[in-house]
C-alpha cells in the first residue's frame, strides 16, 4: 500500500471539526490514532514473528503458557487472561498444536475441561520469538523507551476503568 502524502487522521480531525459543532475532536483523533497504531504494530509484530511460524495472537498464548507455573492452562483461563473470545483461543491453540508448540491434554480433575500444555518445542519457539521481538524493541520504533513509558502511563487509567483494577 503506498504511503499517503498527508496524515489521514489529521485530515479526519479537520473534517470532524468542520462538520460537527461542539464535538469531542481530541477524543476522536485519539481513538483513530490508537486504532491506526494497533494496525501498524500488529503488522510489524506479525512480520517479525513469521520467522517462527507465529502470529502475535499465537505468541501471546504461547507466552502465557510459558510463564504459567505448570506450563499448562485451561482454554477458558487463556481466554480470560488474553481477554479474547473462547472461539479465538480454540483457533489459536489449534494452530499452535499443528506446529507442535502446544498439546491438548485432559484436565486431571474436571473431565469436561481441556488444558493447553506448552511442549519443549513450544518453549524453544517462545524463547526465539521473544529474542526477535526484544531485538526489534517490540516494533515500537521510532518511539523511545521513555516515550513508551509515557504512553503506558497515559493509557493505564483507561484500561483500569474498563478492567476494574486500581490505576494508582
Amino acid at each position: 500500500m503506498p504511503s499517503p502524502q498527508f496524515d489521514p487522521i489529521a485530515e479526519a480531525r479537520r473534517q470532524w471539526d468542520t462538520h460537527w459543532d461542539d464535538s469531542p475532536t481530541a477524543q476522536m483523533a485519539a481513538v483513530t490514532s490508537i486504532f491506526r497504531a494497533q494496525q501498524i504494530l500488529l503488522a510489524r509484530l506479525n512480520e517479525l514473528l513469521a520467522a517462527e511460524d507465529l502470529t502475535f495472537a499465537r505468541y501471546e498464548a504461547l507466552m502465557l503458557l510459558y510463564y504459567s507455573r505448570r506450563g499448562e492452562l485451561p482454554l477458558g483461563k487463556i481466554s480470560d487472561r488474553l481477554q479474547v473470545h473462547r472461539a479465538s483461543v480454540t483457533n489459536v491453540v489449534d494452530k499452535l498444536c499443528e506446529r507442535g508448540y502446544v498439546e491438548r491434554v485432559p484436565h486431571e480433575i474436571d473431565r469436561r475441561a481441556v488444558l493447553a500444555r506448552i511442549t519443549p518445542e513450544g518453549k524453544r519457539a517462545a524463547k526465539k520469538a521473544t529474542k526477535l521481538l526484544n531485538g526489534a524493541d517490540m516494533a515500537m520504533a521510532p518511539l523511545t523507551a521513555q516515550e513508551c513509558e509515557r504512553l503506558y502511563d497515559t493509557l493505564r487509567p483507561l484500561r483500569a476503568d474498563a478492567d476494574g483494577f486500581d490505576a494508582a
